[in-house]
């Protein structure tokens, strides 16, 4: 799976998804981009997931017809996240096309 990390995610996400092909949106050249554009560089790019942190995404876009399927964490913060590693990489493992998934505080 082709995977890419929001700008506002924490790189060390990379680590949960082992076997997947990870950029960073950072590293694409995509930083400063805004998320409809960011949604349709994707896509186009052929990326399956795009993971996030921006609680407001599903309200400010429209999702209906995308491909791309949404993973949303609960934060950014690192250290947080790196205690639920397992957690990121059960969600991404199991997302579907086009599907929008809110990835809920575990603690």
């Amino acid at each position: 799976m082709r995977i890419v990390l929001d700008e506002c995610v924490p790189v060390q996400v990379r680590n949960a998804l082992a076997g997947h092909d990870v950029s960073t949106a950072r590293a694409l050249g995509w930083g400063g981009i805004s998320n409809g554009d960011l949604l349709e560089l994707a896509e186009a790019n052929g990326f399956d997931l795009f993971i996030i942190a921006d609680k407001n995404l599903r309200y400010q876009q429209n999702l209906t017809g995308r491909k791309l399927a949404i993973l949303e964490l609960w934060t950014n913060h690192r250290p947080t996240l790196e205690r639920h590693l397992d957690k990121i990489q059960a969600a991404a493992n199991g997302i579907s096309a086009s599907e929008y998934l809110v990835l809920e505080n575990p603690e």
